[in-house]
Protein backbone atom coordinates (compact mmCIF):
# COMPACT_ATOMS: atom_id res chain seq x y z
CA UNK A 1 0.00 0.00 0.00
CA UNK A 2 1.20 3.48 -0.71
CA UNK A 3 0.45 7.08 0.87
CA UNK A 4 -0.60 10.16 -0.34
CA UNK A 5 -1.40 13.16 2.27
CA UNK A 6 -4.78 15.30 1.30
CA UNK A 7 -5.69 18.29 3.77
CA UNK A 8 -3.58 16.19 6.85
CA UNK A 9 -4.97 13.12 5.78
CA UNK A 10 -3.32 9.83 4.94
CA UNK A 11 -5.09 7.79 2.09
CA UNK A 12 -3.82 4.93 1.03
CA UNK A 13 -3.91 3.13 -2.50
CA UNK A 14 -2.58 0.34 -4.45
CA UNK A 15 -0.90 1.24 -7.60
CA UNK A 16 -0.38 -2.01 -9.94
CA UNK A 17 0.53 -2.98 -13.56
CA UNK A 18 1.48 -1.59 -16.65
CA UNK A 19 0.01 -0.07 -19.23
CA UNK A 20 -2.07 3.28 -19.42
CA UNK A 21 -3.69 4.13 -16.15
CA UNK A 22 -7.11 3.24 -14.92
CA UNK A 23 -8.67 4.37 -11.69
CA UNK A 24 -11.34 2.62 -9.54
CA UNK A 25 -13.18 3.51 -7.03
CA UNK A 26 -15.14 1.08 -4.76
CA UNK A 27 -18.59 1.05 -3.01
CA UNK A 28 -19.73 1.49 -0.35
CA UNK A 29 -19.27 0.19 2.37
CA UNK A 30 -15.67 -1.81 1.19
CA UNK A 31 -12.61 -0.58 0.51
CA UNK A 32 -10.12 -1.07 -2.55
CA UNK A 33 -9.05 -4.75 -1.87
CA UNK A 34 -13.57 -4.86 -3.56
CA UNK A 35 -11.19 -4.67 -7.05
CA UNK A 36 -8.52 -7.60 -6.42
CA UNK A 37 -10.00 -9.76 -9.18
CA UNK A 38 -9.64 -6.82 -11.72
CA UNK A 39 -6.23 -5.83 -11.07
CA UNK A 40 -5.05 -9.97 -10.47
CA UNK A 41 -6.77 -10.99 -14.29
CA UNK A 42 -5.86 -7.71 -16.01
CA UNK A 43 -2.77 -5.53 -14.21
CA UNK A 44 -0.63 -7.38 -17.03
CA UNK A 45 -1.70 -4.82 -19.35
CA UNK A 46 -3.59 -1.97 -17.50
CA UNK A 47 -1.84 0.14 -14.73
CA UNK A 48 -4.69 0.29 -11.84
CA UNK A 49 -4.84 2.82 -9.63
CA UNK A 50 -6.96 1.70 -6.45
CA UNK A 51 -7.34 3.55 -3.27
CA UNK A 52 -9.17 3.70 -0.15
CA UNK A 53 -11.61 5.86 -0.26
CA UNK A 54 -11.69 8.09 3.14
CA UNK A 55 -13.14 5.96 5.96
CA UNK A 56 -12.51 2.92 4.44
CA UNK A 57 -10.07 0.57 4.27
CA UNK A 58 -6.50 1.76 5.49
CA UNK A 59 -7.36 5.36 4.84
CA UNK A 60 -8.36 7.73 7.38
CA UNK A 61 -11.86 9.76 7.60
CA UNK A 62 -11.48 13.34 7.56
CA UNK A 63 -14.20 15.69 9.40
CA UNK A 64 -17.83 16.47 8.67
CA UNK A 65 -19.74 14.18 5.94
CA UNK A 66 -17.57 12.47 2.98
CA UNK A 67 -18.64 14.37 0.54
CA UNK A 68 -18.16 12.83 -3.38
CA UNK A 69 -16.34 15.64 -4.28
CA UNK A 70 -13.80 15.49 -1.55
CA UNK A 71 -13.54 11.82 -3.06
CA UNK A 72 -12.85 13.40 -5.97
CA UNK A 73 -9.87 15.64 -4.75
CA UNK A 74 -8.57 12.81 -3.35
CA UNK A 75 -8.48 10.73 -6.29
CA UNK A 76 -6.95 13.99 -8.28
CA UNK A 77 -4.17 14.44 -5.75
CA UNK A 78 -3.00 10.67 -5.82
CA UNK A 79 -2.75 11.43 -10.01
CA UNK A 80 -0.88 14.60 -9.10
CA UNK A 81 1.11 13.02 -6.96
CA UNK A 82 2.11 9.89 -9.76
CA UNK A 83 2.34 12.35 -12.24
CA UNK A 84 -0.18 11.27 -14.48
CA UNK A 85 -2.05 13.49 -16.72
CA UNK A 86 -5.45 10.97 -17.33
CA UNK A 87 -6.59 8.04 -16.44
CA UNK A 88 -9.91 5.78 -17.10
CA UNK A 89 -12.01 6.78 -14.26
CA UNK A 90 -14.35 3.60 -12.82
CA UNK A 91 -16.35 3.19 -10.18
CA UNK A 92 -18.99 0.76 -8.48
CA UNK A 93 -22.02 2.58 -6.71
CA UNK A 94 -20.38 4.97 -4.16
CA UNK A 95 -17.10 4.94 -6.29
CA UNK A 96 -19.69 5.59 -9.48
CA UNK A 97 -20.65 9.15 -7.56
CA UNK A 98 -16.81 10.11 -6.68
CA UNK A 99 -16.09 8.85 -10.35
CA UNK A 100 -18.67 11.39 -12.01
CA UNK A 101 -17.85 14.14 -9.24
CA UNK A 102 -14.33 13.78 -10.53
CA UNK A 103 -15.62 14.51 -14.27
CA UNK A 104 -17.03 17.29 -12.32
CA UNK A 105 -14.21 18.51 -11.01
CA UNK A 106 -11.58 18.49 -13.85
CA UNK A 107 -13.07 16.68 -17.33
CA UNK A 108 -9.88 16.89 -18.85
CA UNK A 109 -8.43 13.85 -16.30
CA UNK A 110 -10.94 12.01 -17.53
CA UNK A 111 -9.28 9.69 -20.78
CA UNK A 112 -13.04 7.29 -20.04
CA UNK A 113 -15.47 6.78 -17.60
CA UNK A 114 -16.97 3.75 -16.44
CA UNK A 115 -19.87 3.55 -14.46
CA UNK A 116 -20.95 -0.11 -12.80
CA UNK A 117 -24.33 -0.33 -10.69
CA UNK A 118 -24.34 3.32 -10.20
CA UNK A 119 -26.96 6.19 -11.07
CA UNK A 120 -26.67 10.10 -12.02
CA UNK A 121 -29.50 11.13 -10.33
CA UNK A 122 -29.42 12.76 -6.88
CA UNK A 123 -31.44 11.74 -3.77
CA UNK A 124 -34.94 13.27 -3.15
CA UNK A 125 -36.21 14.48 0.43
CA UNK A 126 -37.14 10.57 1.17
CA UNK A 127 -33.99 9.24 -0.12
CA UNK A 128 -31.56 11.77 2.19
CA UNK A 129 -34.06 10.89 4.61
CA UNK A 130 -33.14 7.63 4.92
CA UNK A 131 -29.39 8.21 4.44
CA UNK A 132 -29.48 10.21 7.70
CA UNK A 133 -31.75 7.10 9.73
CA UNK A 134 -28.59 4.53 8.49
CA UNK A 135 -26.19 7.34 9.77
CA UNK A 136 -27.54 7.48 13.32
CA UNK A 137 -28.15 4.03 13.52
CA UNK A 138 -24.70 3.37 12.57
CA UNK A 139 -23.67 6.10 15.64
CA UNK A 140 -26.06 4.63 17.55
CA UNK A 141 -25.91 0.75 17.19
CA UNK A 142 -22.57 0.41 15.12
CA UNK A 143 -21.59 -1.43 12.10
CA UNK A 144 -23.13 -4.42 12.01
CA UNK A 145 -26.86 -3.06 12.53
CA UNK A 146 -26.21 -1.51 9.08
CA UNK A 147 -24.17 -3.78 7.25
CA UNK A 148 -26.06 -7.28 8.65
CA UNK A 149 -28.81 -5.40 6.36
CA UNK A 150 -27.50 -4.31 3.64
CA UNK A 151 -25.61 -7.54 2.10
CA UNK A 152 -28.21 -9.16 0.95
CA UNK A 153 -29.42 -6.45 -1.20
CA UNK A 154 -25.70 -6.51 -2.59
CA UNK A 155 -25.01 -9.86 -3.20
CA UNK A 156 -27.39 -12.07 -5.40
CA UNK A 157 -26.13 -15.19 -4.11
CA UNK A 158 -26.96 -14.59 -0.64
CA UNK A 159 -24.86 -13.37 2.44
CA UNK A 160 -23.73 -16.90 2.98
CA UNK A 161 -22.31 -17.36 -0.70
CA UNK A 162 -18.60 -17.00 -0.72
CA UNK A 163 -18.89 -13.98 -2.19
CA UNK A 164 -21.45 -12.53 0.68
CA UNK A 165 -18.99 -13.54 2.94
CA UNK A 166 -16.29 -11.66 1.65
CA UNK A 167 -18.48 -8.45 1.43
CA UNK A 168 -19.94 -8.95 4.69
CA UNK A 169 -16.37 -9.28 6.14
CA UNK A 170 -15.15 -5.88 4.47
CA UNK A 171 -18.55 -3.99 5.59
CA UNK A 172 -17.77 -4.64 9.06
CA UNK A 173 -14.09 -4.00 9.39
CA UNK A 174 -15.41 -0.69 8.62
CA UNK A 175 -16.08 2.01 11.94
CA UNK A 176 -19.49 3.38 12.66
CA UNK A 177 -18.29 7.27 12.14
CA UNK A 178 -17.06 6.19 8.45
CA UNK A 179 -20.62 4.87 7.57
CA UNK A 180 -22.63 7.64 9.05
CA UNK A 181 -20.16 10.46 7.28
CA UNK A 182 -20.33 7.98 3.59
CA UNK A 183 -23.92 7.98 4.64
CA UNK A 184 -24.43 12.08 4.63
CA UNK A 185 -21.54 12.87 2.03
CA UNK A 186 -24.25 10.71 -0.54
CA UNK A 187 -27.19 12.51 0.83
CA UNK A 188 -25.31 15.86 -0.68
CA UNK A 189 -23.91 14.66 -3.72
CA UNK A 190 -25.32 16.66 -7.37
CA UNK A 191 -27.47 15.97 -10.10
CA UNK A 192 -25.08 14.58 -12.75
CA UNK A 193 -27.46 14.02 -15.64
CA UNK A 194 -26.08 17.57 -17.29
CA UNK A 195 -22.60 16.75 -16.77
CA UNK A 196 -23.37 12.99 -18.37
CA UNK A 197 -25.00 14.83 -21.33
CA UNK A 198 -22.11 17.21 -22.21
CA UNK A 199 -19.44 14.42 -21.81
CA UNK A 200 -18.00 13.32 -24.85
CA UNK A 201 -15.96 10.55 -24.15
CA UNK A 202 -15.71 6.85 -24.35
CA UNK A 203 -18.16 5.67 -21.45
CA UNK A 204 -18.59 2.13 -20.43
CA UNK A 205 -22.33 1.30 -18.50
CA UNK A 206 -22.52 -1.90 -16.22
CA UNK A 207 -25.46 -3.16 -14.43
CA UNK A 208 -25.92 -6.64 -12.41
CA UNK A 209 -29.56 -8.35 -13.62
CA UNK A 210 -30.69 -8.41 -10.18
CA UNK A 211 -29.33 -4.81 -9.10
CA UNK A 212 -32.41 -3.59 -6.77
CA UNK A 213 -30.51 -0.50 -5.09
CA UNK A 214 -29.70 0.97 -8.58
CA UNK A 215 -31.17 -1.38 -11.02
CA UNK A 216 -31.23 -1.14 -15.38
CA UNK A 217 -32.91 1.55 -15.40
CA UNK A 218 -30.60 3.56 -13.62
CA UNK A 219 -28.47 2.45 -16.32
CA UNK A 220 -30.26 2.89 -19.20
CA UNK A 221 -30.96 7.02 -18.10
CA UNK A 222 -26.92 6.86 -17.71
CA UNK A 223 -26.12 5.16 -21.26
CA UNK A 224 -28.78 7.11 -23.02
CA UNK A 225 -27.32 10.49 -21.77
CA UNK A 226 -23.78 9.49 -22.90
CA UNK A 227 -23.42 9.75 -26.99
CA UNK A 228 -21.78 6.31 -27.66
CA UNK A 229 -21.80 4.92 -24.57
CA UNK A 230 -21.65 0.85 -23.89
CA UNK A 231 -24.44 -0.69 -21.59
CA UNK A 232 -23.30 -4.09 -19.99
CA UNK A 233 -25.27 -5.89 -18.43
CA UNK A 234 -24.10 -9.00 -16.06
CA UNK A 235 -25.64 -12.13 -15.57
CA UNK A 236 -26.17 -13.62 -11.78
CA UNK A 237 -24.96 -10.48 -9.91
CA UNK A 238 -26.66 -8.02 -7.90
CA UNK A 239 -24.80 -4.61 -6.94
CA UNK A 240 -21.64 -5.78 -7.20
CA UNK A 241 -21.13 -7.60 -10.40
CA UNK A 242 -17.22 -7.11 -10.16
CA UNK A 243 -17.24 -9.36 -7.06
CA UNK A 244 -20.18 -11.80 -7.67
CA UNK A 245 -19.34 -12.55 -11.64
CA UNK A 246 -15.71 -11.24 -11.84
CA UNK A 247 -14.86 -12.93 -14.85
CA UNK A 248 -17.92 -11.98 -16.85
CA UNK A 249 -16.82 -7.88 -15.40
CA UNK A 250 -13.75 -8.59 -16.66
CA UNK A 251 -14.11 -9.62 -20.10
CA UNK A 252 -16.90 -6.26 -20.49
CA UNK A 253 -14.02 -3.85 -19.01
CA UNK A 254 -10.89 -5.49 -20.79
CA UNK A 255 -12.93 -5.30 -24.03
CA UNK A 256 -13.69 -1.82 -23.07
CA UNK A 257 -10.56 -0.66 -22.10
CA UNK A 258 -8.97 -2.63 -25.37
CA UNK A 259 -10.51 -0.53 -27.57
CA UNK A 260 -9.21 3.06 -25.57
CA UNK A 261 -5.06 1.61 -26.19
Amino acid sequence: MLTVAVDGIPLHYRDVGRGFPVLLLHAFPLDGSAFDRQVAALSARYRFLVPDLRGFGQSRLGEGPTQMRTLAQDALAMLDALNIDAAVVGGVSMGGYAALALLREDPGRVRGLVLADTQCTADDAAGRDKREATAQQALKEGTASVVQGLVPKLVHAGPESPVGREVMKLGLAVPPESIAAAQRGMALRLDSKDLLARYAGPALVVVGEHDTVTPLAKAKQMADLVQGARLEVIPGAAHLPNQEQPEAFNTVLDSFLASLA
